[in-house]
């Protein structure tokens, strides 16, 4: 099944193989598991709390999505190049070089033995305020400023302590960054007296980019998921389940949402797009090899 025997037979045929550290090299053979891929291309070193011992993985299979998302467009661009060519080729992928590539800025913010961004938990790591903070109804919110304008507006619309600005301690974002703690405190403070949905009225009026911190019930209740109309709804052996329609809406066509095939149920048609006669494939099924 390698590539060139296939290539030869089928010339326009496109070969995609995903493995853990790709083809060649000294860990050709080494077994890739997500986590195992995310401590390699140091996700954990950047990912978690500050303490040595808190480094955390990411929520989602990263290093499993990345590999899946470089096969993906790789095999795009091979049916593109095709389209030219009328040559097939081998698309190879891996995991690690596919989150590597994903971690781009703290890979660069470290560049020739350059500090490596510090794990800051949900707050950003260099920009502050930039990350979660308590508001007095037990909620958490979310919220990020880029520029001495949004410093500015925050001090003056969400805190409503204009002089705060003019605080030596918190006159640039370095400055931000580096007394975290007593603005932490700060802030904590005034929103203690106010609940979540407040502070977000009052980031959004000053504009200042927040979120809610929502978890997966609120996620399947998002309300700007409603007003797209991104929910569809699939058949599947164990009934009819909801469906999130794919990224990225197309104005020229709707997507296809089909129903989630049992196992095996597609098996016989696949083998015989691949050229197996109904008794080879009866012969497979006889020795339990599909």
């Amino acid at each position: 099944m390698s590539f060139e025997v296939l290539h030869e037979r089928f010339p326009r045929l496109i070969v995609c193989d995903i493995s853990g550290y790709g083809e060649g090299g000294p860990y050709e053979q080494k077994k890739a598991y997500d986590l195992l891929i995310q401590s390699e291309g140091g996700f954990l070193s950047v990912t978690g709390g500050p303490g040595e011992t808190e480094m955390a993985k990411a929520g989602c299979s990263i290093a499993d999505i990345a590999a899946g998302m470089y096969a993906y467009t790789g095999v795009l661009s091979a049916l593109m190049l095709r389209d030219k060519t009328g040559e097939g080729s081998r698309v190879d992928v891996s995991m690690l070089e596919s989150l590597v590539e994903w971690m781009g800025y703290p890979l660069y913010y470290a560049y020739k033995g350059a500090t490596p961004p510090p794990r800051a938990g949900a707050a950003h790591a260099t920009i502050y305020p930039y990350g979660p903070f308590p508001t007095g109804d037990g909620g958490t919110v979310m919220l990020g400023l880029q520029n001495e304008r949004e410093w500015l507006a925050f001090c003056d619309k969400v805190l409503l302590q204009p002089e705060l600005a003019q605080d030596e301690r918190f006159s640039s974002n370095a400055r931000r960054s580096e007394h975290r703690t007593e603005l932490r405190a700060l802030i904590v403070e005034a929103f203690s007296h106010l609940s979540a949905e407040e502070v977000i009225a009052r980031l959004d009026a000053a504009p200042i980019a927040n979120a809610h911190v929502n978890d997966m019930a609120g996620v399947w209740a998002h309300p700007q998921l409603e007003a797209r109309q991104r929910w569809s709804e699939v058949d599947s052996p164990a009934g009819r389940l909801p469906a999130l329609l794919p990224p990225g809406r197309n104005s020229a066509f709707a997507p296809r949402m089909d129903p989630i095939p049992a196992l095996g149920q597609h098996t016989d048609s696949l083998l015989a797009e691949l050229g197996y006669a109904t008794e080879d494939i009866r012969r497979l099924h006889d020795q339990g090899a599909v």
